[in-house]
């Protein structure tokens, strides 16, 4: 019988010379599909969406750049195919997808975000670009902005880096939600805003009557409204959801803070759900507001509500 040694020798030096056995690999493009297929099936409702912001995440890459690696048949090696498989196993259970990544994005801003804390959504980005408006409109040349239940700080940060002669405070009043507000406050770099952890009741009275635009996305869910999405309903936290029994509980504390921090004159913008624009006009007036309107999102559904300082 020939003895094996001399041709193991050989193969272990053409092994050595090509670094090693050979790493397997996964396409991009099966990866892809499966990844959709797998998202789809959990009822997951922008599958290829998340797919390609899944790979994308672990490759390092915007979701262009996993297309075009999808169709050019290019491969990753196994650990990276591990390690996109646990994540879209992740997000099939329905976690969220800026809990996995750990970042959201809102408008020009790209946030830290996890649990104990409400995660942005693109319509609020719209809530923002009313708010925005009103603040740059101001004629003074250090206009002041105060966002109610900042969370993420998302609204404040957008504010703040979008009018850039503007002086913002981010308010919070959850534990949990503020350590995000600080972080994203501190990763901004931006020196016009300030994180500031009180109680919405209490917040700033040393600015009373010298404020220009309050904006505020504040709980609104009445209490027995169950929200569908097992995204918001498992994964958000209650104090960022629900508003009472029905839903206007904070509204109202809103109403009343922010009548004492604006000037006369001054704007309050608040986010609020599709159905509640007419109620909210309402209290806002009985509360001796002006001009209470509600204004439609791109998609045509009641979004937010703006009134003036009498």
């Amino acid at each position: 019988m020939t003895d094996p040694e001399p041709r193991n020798r050989a193969e272990s030096a053409d092994a050595a010379r090509r670094g090693g056995p050979e790493t397997p690999k996964w396409a991009v493009s099966a990866l892809r599909a499966e990844a959709i297929e797998v998202l789809s099936r959990a009822g997951v409702p922008s599958a290829e969406v998340d797919a390609e912001l899944l790979i994308g995440y672990v490759l390092g890459m915007s979701r262009g750049q996993v297309q075009a690696k999808a169709l050019t048949g290019a491969e990753v090696a196994g650990e990276q195919e591990a390690a996109i498989r646990a994540l879209v196993e992740r997000r099939a259970a329905r976690e969220p997808l800026q809990h996995i990544t750990g970042r959201a994005a809102f408008r020009s801003l790209e946030l830290a975000v996890g649990p104990g804390v409400f995660v942005p959504r693109p319509e609020t980005e719209f809530v923002a670009q009313i708010a925005i408006d009103a603040l740059a409109a101001v004629p003074a040349a250090e206009p002041i902005a105060v966002d109610l239940g900042t969370g993420s700080g998302a609204l404040a940060l957008a504010l703040a880096s979008e009018v850039a002669n503007s002086r913002v405070f981010a308010v919070e009043n959850s534990p949990e939600a503020f350590v995000w507000t600080q972080r994203n406050v501190a990763e901004s770099r931006l020196d016009n805003v300030r994180a500031v952890f009180v109680d919405l009741v209490d917040a700033l009275h040393e600015l009373d009557g010298s404020v220009d635009v309050v904006v505020s996305n504040p709980p609104y869910i009445p209490a027995g409204a169950v929200p569908r999405d097992p995204e918001v309903r498992l994964f958000d936290p209650e104090a960022a959801l629900y508003g009472g029994e029905d839903g206007l509980d904070v509204v109202r504390q809103v109403s009343r803070t922010a009548l004492r921090l604006l000037h006369p004159g001054g704007a309050l913008v608040m986010e609020h759900g599709e159905l509640q624009g007419a109620e909210i006009r309402n209290l806002l007036t009985a509360d001796g507001w002006r001009a209470a309107a509600t204004s439609r999102d791109l998609l045509g559904r009641d979004r937010a509500t703006t009134a003036v300082r009498p």
